[in-house]
């Protein structure tokens, strides 16, 4: 039987209040506050909640957190208004690179994406220029 809160498939194996941190939105700290608030033991597994656990967590959840959809657009909205306004941040959003004073120099891998070297070519890029000279010359 998979468990589906909040539109996000829980695993049955694993204990709730991991399980919980796979919606979007909800950490492990939250998820904790959340079982709390249900009074529902941390350590039991999803398998073992019942339908009125689930429906009381479903619950709580959504009348105090937004979370999923709703937080995914939020953030959207947000780093779309920075744009607009022409704010530093934005224009670091718009430009794929870190928006928060981190340094870009070296590092910013997951921003920046792979490294692409502009200007000068590569060892493998001048050994491919080599080798097309070389087959021009054979050929006249």
């Amino acid at each position: 039987m998979v468990v589906r809160i909040i539109g996000t498939n829980l695993p049955d194996e694993k204990r709730v209040e991991y399980a919980l941190t796979m919606i979007y939105g909800i950490g492990f700290s939250r998820s904790r506050k959340i079982l709390e608030s249900v009074k529902i033991g941390a350590n039991k597994k999803i398998k073992d909640l019942s339908d009125e656990d689930i429906k009381r967590i479903q619950d709580f959840i959504e009348k105090n957190f937004r979370v999923e959809g709703d937080l995914r657009a939020e953030i959207n909205e947000n780093v779309k208004r920075l744009k607009e306004i022409s704010s530093y941040r934005g224009y670091r959003h718009a430009r794929g690179l870190p928006t928060r004073g981190q340094r870009t120099r070296s590092n910013a891998r997951t921003r920046k994406g792979r490294k692409r070297t502009v200007g000068a070519l590569t060892k493998e890029a001048w050994a491919k220029a080599d080798q097309i000279e070389q087959q021009k010359k054979v050929t006249k």
